[in-house]
Protein backbone atom coordinates (compact mmCIF):
# COMPACT_ATOMS: atom_id res chain seq x y z
CA UNK A 1 0.00 0.00 0.00
CA UNK A 2 1.28 3.47 -0.81
CA UNK A 3 0.73 6.54 1.30
CA UNK A 4 -2.33 8.61 0.31
CA UNK A 5 -1.45 12.29 0.70
CA UNK A 6 -5.13 13.22 0.43
CA UNK A 7 -5.97 11.77 3.86
CA UNK A 8 -7.29 14.11 6.53
CA UNK A 9 -4.09 14.09 8.61
CA UNK A 10 -1.95 14.99 5.61
CA UNK A 11 -4.33 17.90 4.99
CA UNK A 12 -4.01 18.97 8.65
CA UNK A 13 -0.22 18.83 8.38
CA UNK A 14 -0.35 21.05 5.25
CA UNK A 15 -2.66 23.52 7.01
CA UNK A 16 -5.58 22.80 4.68
CA UNK A 17 -7.76 21.71 7.60
CA UNK A 18 -7.50 23.47 10.97
CA UNK A 19 -6.73 21.60 14.17
CA UNK A 20 -6.63 22.50 17.84
CA UNK A 21 -2.92 21.95 18.49
CA UNK A 22 -1.60 20.63 21.77
CA UNK A 23 2.06 20.09 20.90
CA UNK A 24 4.30 20.40 17.85
CA UNK A 25 7.96 19.91 17.05
CA UNK A 26 10.03 19.16 13.96
CA UNK A 27 8.71 15.59 13.63
CA UNK A 28 5.38 15.42 15.49
CA UNK A 29 2.01 17.15 15.73
CA UNK A 30 -0.50 16.52 18.52
CA UNK A 31 -4.02 17.91 18.47
CA UNK A 32 -7.48 17.38 19.93
CA UNK A 33 -9.60 14.79 18.10
CA UNK A 34 -12.45 16.44 16.17
CA UNK A 35 -14.74 13.52 17.08
CA UNK A 36 -13.73 12.58 20.65
CA UNK A 37 -14.59 9.17 22.06
CA UNK A 38 -13.85 10.25 25.65
CA UNK A 39 -13.87 13.53 27.60
CA UNK A 40 -10.17 13.90 26.68
CA UNK A 41 -9.15 12.58 23.26
CA UNK A 42 -5.98 13.70 21.50
CA UNK A 43 -4.08 12.43 18.48
CA UNK A 44 -0.32 12.34 18.04
CA UNK A 45 0.92 11.97 14.47
CA UNK A 46 4.33 11.92 12.86
CA UNK A 47 4.84 14.57 10.21
CA UNK A 48 6.30 11.97 7.85
CA UNK A 49 4.12 9.95 5.44
CA UNK A 50 3.65 6.69 7.35
CA UNK A 51 0.55 4.57 6.84
CA UNK A 52 0.45 2.69 10.14
CA UNK A 53 2.55 1.71 13.15
CA UNK A 54 4.29 -1.07 11.21
CA UNK A 55 5.27 1.32 8.40
CA UNK A 56 6.44 3.91 10.94
CA UNK A 57 8.53 1.50 13.01
CA UNK A 58 10.04 -0.08 9.87
CA UNK A 59 10.81 3.09 7.92
CA UNK A 60 10.97 6.16 10.17
CA UNK A 61 14.32 7.56 11.21
CA UNK A 62 15.55 7.09 14.76
CA UNK A 63 14.97 10.81 15.31
CA UNK A 64 11.31 10.52 14.22
CA UNK A 65 10.71 7.48 16.43
CA UNK A 66 12.31 9.15 19.44
CA UNK A 67 10.39 12.39 18.86
CA UNK A 68 7.06 10.57 18.76
CA UNK A 69 7.90 8.59 21.89
CA UNK A 70 9.01 11.73 23.74
CA UNK A 71 5.88 13.62 22.63
CA UNK A 72 3.59 11.27 24.56
CA UNK A 73 4.43 12.52 28.08
CA UNK A 74 4.40 16.13 26.85
CA UNK A 75 0.86 15.69 25.52
CA UNK A 76 -0.24 13.78 28.64
CA UNK A 77 1.11 16.62 30.81
CA UNK A 78 -0.58 19.27 28.66
CA UNK A 79 -3.88 17.39 29.01
CA UNK A 80 -3.33 16.96 32.78
CA UNK A 81 -3.88 13.20 32.55
CA UNK A 82 -0.70 11.98 34.25
CA UNK A 83 -2.12 11.43 37.73
CA UNK A 84 -5.56 10.36 36.53
CA UNK A 85 -4.57 7.72 33.99
CA UNK A 86 -5.05 7.45 30.25
CA UNK A 87 -4.96 4.95 27.39
CA UNK A 88 -2.74 5.08 24.32
CA UNK A 89 -4.09 3.30 21.24
CA UNK A 90 -2.57 2.66 17.82
CA UNK A 91 -5.01 1.06 15.38
CA UNK A 92 -3.58 -0.58 12.25
CA UNK A 93 -5.43 -1.67 9.14
CA UNK A 94 -9.10 -2.43 8.59
CA UNK A 95 -9.32 -5.24 11.15
CA UNK A 96 -7.53 -3.06 13.71
CA UNK A 97 -10.08 -0.26 13.29
CA UNK A 98 -7.77 2.26 11.59
CA UNK A 99 -9.91 4.90 9.91
CA UNK A 100 -7.24 7.31 8.61
CA UNK A 101 -4.31 5.81 6.65
CA UNK A 102 -1.70 7.95 8.42
CA UNK A 103 -0.06 6.49 11.54
CA UNK A 104 -1.46 8.06 14.68
CA UNK A 105 -1.72 7.45 18.39
CA UNK A 106 -4.90 8.14 20.34
CA UNK A 107 -4.50 9.44 23.90
CA UNK A 108 -7.82 9.06 25.69
CA UNK A 109 -8.83 9.77 29.26
CA UNK A 110 -10.88 11.99 31.50
CA UNK A 111 -13.00 9.07 32.71
CA UNK A 112 -12.70 5.35 33.40
CA UNK A 113 -12.16 3.96 29.90
CA UNK A 114 -13.22 0.37 30.61
CA UNK A 115 -12.06 -2.93 29.12
CA UNK A 116 -9.44 -2.92 26.38
CA UNK A 117 -11.58 -4.87 23.93
CA UNK A 118 -15.25 -5.64 24.07
CA UNK A 119 -16.47 -8.85 22.44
Amino acid sequence: MTYDDKNVFAKILRGEIPSKKIYEDEFVLAFHDAFPKAPVHALIIPKGPYIDIDDFNSNASDAEILALSRAIPKVVDALELGNKGFRTIANAGANGGQEVPHFHLHIIGGKVIGPMVQG
